[in-house]
């Protein structure tokens, strides 16, 4: 737990705004073992491609045992510190992140939308639920990392503005750090004006994620992000060339 807890401060510390710490996210212990060789400072599965890997779609459909098994076997190849995608907690976020405690995370992502649609909670349900989880994790004795993701720019309502949807997840990084949060997650958002506004007014520090349109690196260190994310980037990036690989193989 002493070598735990030691990663776990080195994990926050990394969360510097203007100095991104780049998260190339990982799906299994092979993946894992791969990105930590690359020089990566810090390791964080995503749902979407730990599923896919199993052969399921995103939104909870992985057993939480299946999950808490694959970060043991991640955990167990790296000596970096390891956050776990553990999506909306599944049925109860407080007891989900004191298993992934367990299986030797550092922190994790939770989201504040419901994985049956994706339809955003109400705010104070998701304070409290963020309030239980951070008293669970600190009855551990660690100060676990908990990056509230926020799906607001998931919200299909085209009449909102994609600056009434910033100050909707400034309100909630302001709510959630109230609760014990450690980071706030935004993605969707890839306008870098909206960005730096965002990172600007935020009490907690920015994570966003990378997408095909993203401007570069360097633009999201100069707009005060804290934290990026690649997402299922890394994982449809290793299918891809194993599928191209196996076209190659399978050539008359």
């Amino acid at each position: 737990m002493n070598d735990q807890k030691t990663k776990a401060e080195a994990f926050k510390a990394l969360h510097v705004a203007g100095k991104p710490l780049v998260l190339f996210n990982v799906w299994d212990a092979g993946s894992a073992r791969a990105v930590a060789s690359a020089d990566a400072r810090a390791l964080a599965t995503g749902s979407w491609s730990v599923a896919a890997a199993h052969g399921l779609a995103d939104g909870e459909k992985l057993a939480l045992d299946l999950a808490i098994a694959n970060l043991e076997r991640i955990v167990a190849v790296t000596d970096l510190p390891v956050s776990i995608d553990i999506e909306s907690g599944y049925e109860d976020p407080a007891q989900t992140i004191m298993r992934t405690i367990e299986a030797g995370a550092i922190g994790c992502n939770l989201e504040d939308s419901f994985p049956h649609d994706g339809t955003l909670r109400p705010m104070s349900d998701q304070v409290a639920r963020i309030q239980q989880s951070r008293r669970a994790a600190d009855a551990m004795g660690i100060h676990y990392f908990i990056n509230a993701r926020t799906d607001v720019f998931f919200q299909k309502d085209a009449a909102v503005s994609e600056a009434s949807l910033v100050q909707s997840v400034i309100e909630r990084a302001h709510a959630y750090a109230a609760a014990g949060a450690d980071g706030i997650f935004a993605p969707g958002l890839a306008n870098i004006e909206l960005i730096a506004q965002l990172a600007a007014a935020s009490p907690l520090p920015v994570n966003v994620m990378l997408d095909q349109n993203s401007p570069p690196p360097g633009a999201f260190a100069r707009a005060g992000v804290a934290r990026v994310s690649y997402g299922p980037a890394p994982y449809l990036l290793a299918m891809k060339a194993l599928e191209d690989a196996g076209r190659d193989a399978f050539k008359d």
